[in-house]
């Protein structure tokens, strides 16, 4: 082997072995990560399926209702009165965390896991005993009515009847309750989340009211935060579409784990954002939008400051029908075509049928295409002494220019967002004769709160522009506040959502009281008119405070 054939010989052999090896280990290498590959798979599907269980758990056991849509049954006393689980959820008796609210008399168990199945058993206030609960013994309990010794439970105690599945679901929740945190938690902070426009024509608007809700957040946390957790604000931008800004929102929820929203801008974007924020469960006070989405069934998770257009228009009609110049009016809508405007339509002609008016007339056309000439005999043909207008103040200043030609000098009534200063261009025959909504005013303003306003806005050199938004902004950061206050310092999303509803007349100072209800999602549910003055070019008062039922 000493030849330089032998040599070569066994060098190529070294070579081809090493070559083999290689691959060999490569091979290895590949079959490891495939099969870890496929167990790191089924545990993240396992995890996922364990949420799963555990979020459809959390509804039956707080709302009563199965997420499957399939009917759960409540049974009471010893005549087994039949009620929906939905008007006997256990969380009303054992709370949120299920270690029971006494009540009236009536003292719930204790129904945390760890007091479920204390290996040595239970032994009740009134003497009752019994062991440590299983799986099985928990489901007697809830269907039956029994304790693992066979006694029975308090006729106060309902008796469900649900799916094998819904059970099975309920069962898995109990076994974290009392465990579980909602995510952006923690024992030092709370993650708070916003959506701000970044880019366009919206850009400082945007950027003003971030400021203003960081000095917010930053003032509160040098006071101690609250329940020494200081709130952090995360932010994220608005996409070139109503999909990308919910994919940015999405992912901020994700990454940053955001407990709750406030101040968020989801103008535009209004249905894909509060379809994610019920998706996730994830609380938001006071968007920024003029269209709140309060149609039914309620999206309990979204809270709105003021009164958007649809309800500015429901209010403008109610005004109308307590002018006595104005009795029974022929009533129009002139509209840009959208779905946006089509459910405004419908809420001027629900509330026009609540005051005993016939049908308004509607003219409808393409956005930024209003031909004022077309529409204006048409309307004026009709004999109409009312108008509701949702266009631009460009289509409105030629629509009542041409209304002038034809000597028609209807009452007007619009959304204070769809005038500009383009309003005071309207001809002196119109005097007196347009009407503009807003949902608040400076007579909201009180002295205190413009005081504190002022004071932040000093002192953390807030923007001086956008002061509307600025003042909104700030208004829901301090409804989120206070209603994360009340909540306490075991927190959760469910329990600030129960507070918020629970709100009442509370004052921000910079707006109309703020009350929400189980089934209220609007704030300050109402609006002021004010007409124009076109001799001063002015706004003056037309009217108070006026409240939709």
């Amino acid at each position: 082997m000493n030849s330089a054939a032998d040599l070569k010989w066994l060098g190529y052999c070294r070579t081809r072995a090493a070559g083999v090896g290689i691959v060999t280990v490569l091979l290895v290498a590949l079959a490891f990560s495939l099969a870890v590959g496929r167990d790191v798979r089924g545990q993240v599907a396992a995890q996922d399926e364990a949420r799963l269980r555990e979020n459809r758990g959390k509804q039956i056991f707080v709302h009563g209702t199965s997420a499957s849509g399939r009917k759960i049954l409540a049974y009471l006393g010893e005549s087994s009165l039949e009620v929906p689980g939905s008007a006997m959820p256990c969380a009303n008796c054992h709370g949120l965390n299920g270690e029971g609210k006494p009540e009236g008399g009536v003292d719930p168990s204790n129904i945390t896991w760890e007091s479920l199945t204390k290996p040595y058993g239970v032994t009740h206030a009134d003497g009752r005993r019994h062991p440590a609960y299983t799986e099985r013994g928990l489901e007697l309990a809830i269907t039956r009515g029994t304790d693992p010794a066979g006694n029975r439970l308090l006729n106060v105690m309902p008796r469900y009847q649900m799916t094998s599945g819904d059970m099975a679901d309920l069962i898995t929740y109990l076994k974290g309750i009392g465990k579980d945190r909602d995510p952006g938690v923690y024992e030092n902070r709370i993650v708070i989340g916003t959506v701000v426009p970044a880019e366009g024509a919206l850009a400082e608007m945007g950027q003003a009211v971030k400021a203003v809700t960081t000095a917010f957040f930053d003032d509160l946390n040098s006071q101690g935060g609250i329940y020494n957790r200081r709130l952090e604000l995360k932010a994220s931008e608005t996409g070139e579409s109503p999909a990308a800004t919910r994919a940015n929102l999405e992912r901020l929820l994700t990454e940053e784990r955001v407990f709750a929203m406030t101040g968020a801008f989801i103008a535009g974007a209004e249905k894909e954002l509060t379809q994610l924020l019920a998706e996730q469960e994830v609380p938001l006070v006071g968007p920024l939008t003029l269209y709140p989405q309060t149609i039914f069934p309620l999206n309990r998770q979204v809270f709105y400051l003021l009164s958007g257009t649809d309800g500015q228009v429901r209010a403008l009609v109610d005004f109308v029908a307590k002018r006595p110049e104005l009795k029974n009016p022929g009533v129009a809508v002139v509209y840009p075509r959208g779905e946006i405007n089509e459910n405004v339509l419908a809420a001027i002609k629900d509330q026009s049928k609540k005051q005993g008016w016939g049908v308004p007339q509607s003219y409808d056309y393409v956005a930024g295409r209003l031909v004022a000439a077309d529409a204006v005999p048409k309307l004026k043909q009709a004999k109409l002494t009312v108008v509701f207008f949702l266009g631009s103040s460009d289509e409105l200043i030629s629509l009542i220019r041409e209304a002038e030609q034809l000597s028609w000098f209807p009452s007007i009534f619009l959304p204070s967002a769809n005038a500009g200063e383009k309003i005071f261009e309207a001809p002196a025959g119109f005097d007196g004769k347009l009407f503009l909504s807003f949902p608040t005013s400076p007579a909201d303003q009180t002295a205190e709160g413009v005081k504190e306003f002022r004071a932040l806005a000093e002192k953390y050199k807030l923007p001086t522009k956008h002061l509307a938004a600025q003042m909104s902004a700030y208004s829901a950061a301090k409804v989120l506040a206070e209603a994360l206050k009340k909540a306490g310092k075991d927190l959760s999303r469910e329990k600030l959502i129960q507070v918020l509803e629970g709100l009442y007349e509370y004052r921000t100072g910079l707006t109309p009281a703020i009350s929400y209800g189980p089934n209220r999602r609007i704030g300050a549910m109402g609006t002021y008119v004010v007409t124009v003055d076109l001799k001063v070019k002015q706004f003056r008062p037309a009217s108070g405070w006026i409240g939709i039922n």
